[in-house]
């Protein structure tokens, strides 16, 4: 046991601080503020061990104006590296979107014990983000997971790891990204932490942060950027429409197309 502590001591360690330095310049100076915003007296805590309050609801119109809009609209506008690469849906339902504050969770790599603990803490829609490190020979959520978390009306889960029980996810009634799958079962040992700041598919992601999946994937938007993003994916929204109702009438905006390629030294 003390072994496997160190192994997930060192994976806080780098994701605390390697995270924070190697993250884009936007998203460097949001997880350091957030991380200047915490105070929560770890001395008192076993080591790899926390549990922080979860962050404070969003507004029900902001999160259903998000979850009206497709995942990669909401990419394309948000000016940041959002996207979780290489987590996929493992729900089935084609149509299902997931969308809602991140209650974050760090576990040890095949331990579920903190997720737990995460799930009884949760609030309706809320969305159950853990990183896992990406560990796949041990699933991390499963079945009996899934019912209490559709039996409290949360968001969802998007899973760093393994996941299994997949029949059972197929309805989408909870929507699950995950890396992979596999019929082991975890570890019950931790340790572990809750809210705090993750790596989720190679991207940092807070406490609070919106969560959006859809079939494209899921995607992870900082909550400070909530407000000026909504009025741009509106806009977005608006334009695509009218592009998509040439391009089905056989009128593609060449002169688009032709201006960018200009703007670039193109002589067409």
């Amino acid at each position: 046991m003390i072994r496997r502590s160190n192994v997930y001591v060192a994976c806080a360690h780098r994701h605390n601080f390697h995270a924070v330095s190697c993250a884009p310049p936007a998203r460097r100076i949001l997880l350091l503020e957030y991380r200047m915003s915490q105070d929560s007296p770890r001395t008192s805590w076993p080591t790899g061990y926390l549990i922080n309050p979860c962050a404070d609801a969003l507004p029900d119109r902001c999160v259903d104006l998000f979850r009206a809009a497709p995942a990669a609209v909401v990419a394309d506008c948000a000016g940041l590296q959002v996207a979780c690469i290489g987590l996929r849906p493992f729900h089935g339902a084609a149509g299902a979107k997931l969308c809602g504050p991140a209650l974050t969770v760090r576990v040890r790599p095949g331990d579920n014990l903190m997720i737990h603990k995460a799930l009884l803490m949760a609030r309706a829609g809320d969305v159950i983000v853990v990183d896992g490190a990406g560990y796949l020979s041990r699933a991390l959520v499963g079945g009996l997971m899934r019912a209490t978390a559709l039996a409290k009306g949360l968001g969802g889960f998007v899973v760093d790891g393994a996941i299994r029980d997949l029949d059972e996810w197929a309805d989408g009634k909870v929507p699950v990204y995950a890396r992979g799958h596999t019929p082991q079962g975890p570890e019950k040992q931790g340790p572990g932490e809750i809210n705090v700041p993750v790596v989720c598919g190679g991207i940092d992601i807070v406490p609070g942060d919106l969560v959006i999946g859809d079939t494209d994937g899921a995607i992870a938007v900082p909550r400070k950027v909530l407000h000026g993003l909504a009025e741009r994916v509106t806009l977005h929204l608006r334009r695509e429409a009218s592009i998509r109702e040439q391009n089905a009438a056989g009128r593609p905006d060449a002169a688009r197309i032709d201006d960018l390629l200009r703007a670039r030294g193109v002589p067409v």
